[in-house]
């Protein structure tokens, strides 16, 4: 829903196929599964300890000698494999969704509307034209009062044709608009000879005329999938690391380049460091300021301008390279973040199981109530700290390994400490423990 609001006016009244929209939302979809891949597993575990706890079937089953890690046991190997194969599944699968789905999207987005020429408007849509109908019959092909506005010479409005009525339809194959204009007369502004500032005007009556408008701009064109590959979310995990690589050393050479640069144009004139010798002590200390006394006026205005220009150029130097050199630092963390995401998922999802299966055996409810409010709570939080420190690393505040993984080092003692809860059976989310404690505290308040 997200993604269809954000693009709504992109497909919307493009005439597009239906075979093409459901292409799109597929690849879509397939993009959306790190998002949610990690939340399905938190809430099925939570559903599912729950109702074991809330059917007193982990009582029966702890009471027949089972540990809470032995009734784990089977869903902790189903929950490593599906780590394993959303680990294939981001490195090999997502970079493909990815490159088909942005491809695709920016052939939807470079589509023109779907042809519709509506009463008393001129429409433009076709290459050339300028199309204009006073009025259309019931039928959808009858139309009146017509006017054309021929631009293809590209001299501007020269040639017209009105026409009183005629039939609009498309051919068969779609790629053709075939308008055939009843009783109609046509004008145009013929270049005059050579030399001469005269256009004469020719024309033309006629009692039939069909005109054809070609449609093929119309159509999708479909953009060669290789122009997207070298974006950073199409890549797998050796070729980001290829390209993050190139980035460093590209990062190293214009750093190199610029300080190069600088020392080149560090060249304050080396007649100021060296005036006549003849005027000054060469052992006595001479500052900035009075050095320029020892030379004419013309020479020390000669020398301020250089200084200047040299000054403004090497600012200007600086700041281009900066410039420069930080782009290519958001684009290296970029690929960076994208190398850690691959394993972050995997790891997410095993630690989403070790703090939803202990959770829904402690709070003992299954069903689609109190799981999901605890799951959506747990996943936004969860989530929130993903994304806040993922815009961290891209603006440089954090590196991006540190980033990456700041959720899962957050979330992974909450797991370990609801794990040994559920072990030995606490009542954390009992509320009647709570006020048991708060009745003790109460009573000797009293006393």
């Amino acid at each position: 829903m997200q993604f269809l609001w954000k693009y709504i006016d992109d497909l919307v009244g493009k005439g597009l196929d239906w075979i093409i929209i459901f292409k799109l939302m597929a690849y879509v979809t397939i993009t959306l599964v790190p998002l949610a891949l990690p939340l399905a597993i938190l809430l099925s575990s939570i559903m599912t300890f729950g109702n074991l706890a809330e059917h007193f079937e982990l009582t029966a089953c702890k009471s027949a000698g089972m540990s809470l890690q032995k009734i784990m046991r089977p869903l902790i190997i189903c929950t490593i494999l599906i780590s394993m194969l959303a680990f294939v599944f981001s490195n090999y699968f997502l970079p493909i969704a990815n490159l088909k789905m942005n491809a695709l999207l920016y052939d939807v987005r470079q589509q023109k509307p779907a042809l519709y020429i509506k009463e008393g408007v001129f429409y433009n849509g076709i290459d050339g034209y300028s199309i204009k109908i006073g009025a259309k019959d019931k039928d959808g092909k009858t139309i009146r009062n017509i006017t054309i506005y021929d631009h293809t010479l590209g001299r501007g409005n020269t040639k017209v044709v009105l026409a009183e009525s005629g039939s609009m339809v498309m051919s068969q194959d779609e790629r053709y608009l075939i308008l055939t204009l009843i009783k109609g007369s046509s004008y145009e502004e013929r270049p005059g000879e050579q030399g001469r500032n005269n256009y004469p005007l020719m024309r033309t009556e006629f009692d039939e005329q069909v005109v054809r408008f070609d449609l093929s701009s119309f159509k999708l064109t479909r953009t060669n999938e290789q122009l997207f590959k070298d974006n950073f979310q199409m890549l797998n995990l050796d070729q980001l690391e290829h390209a993050a690589d190139s980035l460093e050393r590209k990062i190293a050479d214009k750093r190199i380049e610029a300080e190069r640069r600088i020392s080149m144009n560090y060249n304050l004139v080396d007649s100021v460091k060296k005036p006549d010798q003849n005027n000054y002590d060469l052992n006595a200390q001479i500052g900035d300021q009075e050095i320029l006394l020892f030379f004419p006026d013309h020479r020390r205005n000669m020398i301020l301008n250089s200084a200047l220009f040299n000054a403004r150029n090497m600012k200007s130097i600086v700041n281009d390279n900066a410039e420069d050199i930080a782009h290519k630092s958001k684009n290296l963390a970029k690929h960076r973040i994208e190398w850690h995401r691959k394993f972050t998922l995997s790891f997410a999802c095993l630690i989403l199981f070790f703090i939803g299966a202990p959770l829904g055996a402690i709070i003992k409810k299954g069903g689609l109530g109190m799981p999901v409010v605890i799951s959506v709570l747990l996943f936004v939080i969860y989530h929130v700290i993903s994304i806040s420190a993922e815009k961290f690393a891209r603006e440089g505040v954090m590196e991006p390994s540190n980033a990456m993984w700041l959720s899962s080092a957050i979330l992974l003692p909450v797991g370990i400490f609801l794990t040994a809860k559920a072990t030995t059976d606490s009542s954390i989310f009992d509320k009647d423990a709570y006020l048991r404690v708060l009745k003790k505290i109460t009573g000797r308040l009293k006393k």
